[in-house]
């Protein structure tokens, strides 16, 4: 670079440092009505950004002397930090970073048309004026870069820290050491609003789609990964329209709904949903979502398979002495019988055969089970043993 456009640029220096005061100004105006905020950030620090700024026009002035080898350095050093850590201010005080952006971009067209201006008053050679546009923006640009990256990262470790809070806010709820003065302070903690009633969700950890559906619930639900299961805290799930909600966001993935609950009553809905969550597994139950409320005789039936098996044992040992086909037939029929209230065209109907064949049957069965089975408290031990599904295996150790 000759002596001539030294001068020049030195001469641009002093012409720009003494437009600074006009230029923020300039700024402020422009923002005032789209973001107040800033306009009085720029009227109450005029001084000090004045300041600041004569040394950015010195930073310009060089790296457009010398783009090559300077334009690269804007994305370290002090800049970086600094407007990394406007980016992580803005973020903090619950503003939008696209407002700020907009504010570096009206910046950025004011303070180029005070240097084009003052650049063409100079007589400034071509290509020192495209050198100088260029590193205008690319300034303006990798600013704005750091500003972001710094909201994004703010934005980043608070939801870390609020997710670890909410993590440990569901563990507190579904655990039965959880009294009232340490839910609401680690509610207060994780910034989560407690309702008076909530139901457990749950959704198995190798289903994919089932997953997905839960962590796309609702913000105000909480979320815990537990071994082999992810757990959802769903509140007010009995509030206008909610189970209706909950079973649209939930249908096709395997999901089971707790039982709504008081907030203290927590480890209870978790309970029943395990419970819930295995009879479905074992072909038991099949809707989808699985809401346990509408399964609870279900529920308590097979909340002991090993007690239940005791039960049907005991109750259906009259048949124990018939092959496997036979006991199936008159099993079948005896539940229908029961189910039925002795309508036994009913039982026809349902079992798809003749009338008489159902009256064969049941003779064999009061020939089996003896006055027993006219016995109302009989009949309603035959109906547990019976009406929740076929009776299983029994196992030798229970």
């Amino acid at each position: 670079m000759g002596p001539d456009q030294v001068t020049r640029l030195d001469e641009l220096e002093r012409v720009l440092t003494r437009r600074l005061p006009a230029m923020l100004n300039e700024v402020r105006d422009q923002l005032a009505d789209e973001h107040p905020d800033y306009a009085e950030f720029l009227t109450e620090e005029l001084a000090d950004l004045v300041t600041a700024s004569a040394g950015f026009v010195r930073r310009l002035i060089d790296m457009a002397a010398e783009p090559e080898e300077r334009l690269l350095e804007l994305g370290s050093g002090v800049e970086q930090a600094v407007f990394e850590e406007i980016g992580r201010a803005q973020y903090q005080q619950g503003r939008r970073v696209t407002s700020l952006l907009s504010a570096y971009r009206v910046g950025a067209r004011v303070a180029w048309r005070h240097v084009s201006e003052a650049a063409l008053d100079l007589d400034v050679p071509a290509e020192l004026f495209a050198s100088l546009a260029t590193t205008v923006f690319a300034l303006v640009d990798q600013l704005s870069e750091s500003s972001l990256r710094g909201y994004l990262q703010e934005q980043s470790d608070a939801v870390r820290a609020r997710e670890r809070l909410r993590d440990e806010l569901t563990a507190l709820l579904l655990s039965d050491r959880a009294d009232k003065a340490a839910v609401r302070a680690a509610a207060a903690r994780a910034d989560w609003r407690l309702p008076k009633h909530a139901a457990v969700v749950l959704v198995e950890d190798d289903n994919e789609l089932g997953r997905e559906l839960v962590f796309r619930l609702e913000d105000s639900c909480l979320r815990l990964h537990r071994p082999g299961v992810v757990v959802a805290i769903v509140p007010d799930p009995g509030g206008p329209g909610r189970r209706a909600w909950l079973a649209r966001a939930l249908r096709g993935g395997g999901a089971v709904v707790g039982a709504t609950v008081p907030l203290d009553r927590l480890p209870a809905s978790l309970r029943i949903a395990e419970v819930t969550a295995r009879l479905r597994r074992d072909h038991l139950l099949s809707d989808d979502p699985v809401f346990a409320d509408e399964h609870l005789d279900a529920i308590i039936v097979h909340r002991d398979d090993r007690l239940l098996d005791v039960l049907r044992r005991q109750a259906l040992a009259p048949l124990e002495e018939l092959n496997e086909s036979s006991r199936e037939r008159l099993s079948t029929t005896l539940t229908s019988w029961l189910l039925h209230l002795g309508d036994r065209k009913a039982v026809a109907e349902d079992l798809h055969i003749h009338p008489q064949t159902v009256s064969y049957r049941l003779g064999r069965l009061h020939d089996l089970f003896g006055p027993s089975l006219d016995d109302p408290a009989v009949r309603a031990t035959l109906v547990l043993a019976l009406a929740w599904g076929p009776p299983g295996e029994v196992d030798e150790t229970a």
